[in-house]
């Protein structure tokens, strides 16, 4: 069994013993059973982290105070924190030196959140992440493959949480070899849209799966630069996997509809759809989103998710656009267990998937605030403009 399967133990066992009890709940378990658990889990760790957070104690105090979870609707009323408070404070409800992992949300320039992770938080989020990929079947030791990771290279002080989960992801195969897409050139990182293309070729012409994480911008710069070298359509292996993290926001004017972009992956790579799905996550908030085989976020059964009004900042019903909010109660480091996204996106119920997982699933629709809020992806985009490789 994979490493990262492996259950990991809370920091107090007695007062965070629902959120233990939650985070062994399987990844898309839904129903009453799992309501409870949760309501519980947050009770927890309201009280975890206002006994332990000055700042969020104030914040219990002021805006939930009285507040007991004892079911979903109860969820409405939890006070929250914005993401762009991460970009301009650091915060803990742990003592420095229980922190094992200190991750940023921006790569080359922009405001950057300081999220700071203990040993159990940090590991939890992976064993999420590879609980899921063992529910899609995809943690996979019986033969090597090939990765290319459109992401930054590690590099001396790099801290960025997307090249951190990237990383992390290659431990779900067992890696014939690496190739960055964001190599380090010494000075800072540069797309390479040439080692890339040798990369794909290589592993087509060695018969080698491939497995190709990060910014889907850059795989379509990839695929274009293919197409202007005259490479031919490539058929790589059927085991070969896309998943996507990290979104276009630098290039949204190009951007592809998703049917469109797939159906060009397959055409030039030979790697079916339900072989490429696209992820959503973000160093403020650790869960973990990914598309099922009809290529719909669904949310986990160890977070929920409501979308709040532009305007009034009240709860919408489902189908309508407003901001994102996450809610998971296993964060013990920071309390980010409450965190209101400046992306756009529309909540939908499971039985609109067409898919068979129990759970509700979002769109996401745009994002807010780019100009002051920026993405990873949006600084890395930027490596695009000024190396002039669009």
């Amino acid at each position: 069994m994979n490493e990262y399967l492996e259950p990991v133990e809370v920091p107090d066992p007695s007062a965070l013993a629902s959120v233990r009890e939650l985070c062994a709940v399987p990844p898309y378990e839904a129903g009453p059973h799992v309501d409870a658990v949760f309501a519980a889990a947050m009770n927890e760790a309201n009280t975890w982290h206002a006994d332990r957070s000055e700042f969020f104690g104030a914040l219990w105090k002021r805006e939930g105070a009285g507040l007991v979870h004892r079911d979903a609707a109860d969820l409405q009323r939890q006070p929250f924190v914005h993401a762009h408070f991460f970009k301009m404070h650091e915060i803990r409800s742990v003592p420095e030196s229980d922190i094992t992992v200190h991750l940023t949300s921006s790569g080359t320039s922009g405001q950057r959140s300081q999220m700071f992770f203990d040993h159990w938080t940090v590991r939890t989020g992976q064993r999420m992440l590879a609980r899921i990929y063992d529910h899609h079947g995809w943690i996979d030791d019986t033969s090597s493959v090939d990765y290319l990771l459109f992401n930054y290279q590690p590099a001396p002080g790099l801290s960025v949480g997307t090249a951190f989960t990237n990383n992390y992801m290659c431990s779900f195969a067992p890696a014939r070899s690496i190739h960055y897409g964001l190599p380090h050139t010494g000075t800072g990182h540069e797309f390479d849209p040439f080692g890339a293309v040798r990369a794909l070729v290589r592993s087509a012409d060695d018969g080698v799966p491939v497995r190709i994480l990060g910014f889907p911008a850059f795989l379509m710069f990839t695929l274009d630069r293919m197409r202007d070298l005259g490479v031919p359509p490539l058929q790589l292996d059927e085991r070969s996997l896309i998943v996507f993290g990290g979104g276009w926001k630098g290039h949204a004017d190009r951007q592809l509809p998703k049917s469109q972009f797939y159906a060009r992956i397959t055409e030039q790579l030979g790697i079916p759809a339900h072989r490429i799905r696209d992820g959503f996550g973000s160093v403020e908030h650790s869960v973990p989103y990914l598309e099922c085989g009809h290529h719909h976020l669904h949310v986990p059964s160890w977070s929920r998710v409501l979308v709040r009004s532009v305007r009034t900042l009240e709860p919408l019903p489902y189908g309508e656009i407003g901001y994102l909010q996450f809610v998971s109660p296993f964060i013990t480091s920071v309390p980010a267990h409450s965190v209101l996204m400046s992306d756009l996106a529309s909540l939908h119920p499971q039985g609109a998937s067409g898919c068979d997982i129990p759970t509700p699933w979002f769109q996401v629709r745009g994002r807010a605030g780019l100009s002051k809020n920026r993405s990873c992806a949006v600084a890395a985009a930027e490596l695009l403009t000024r190396k002039g490789t669009r």
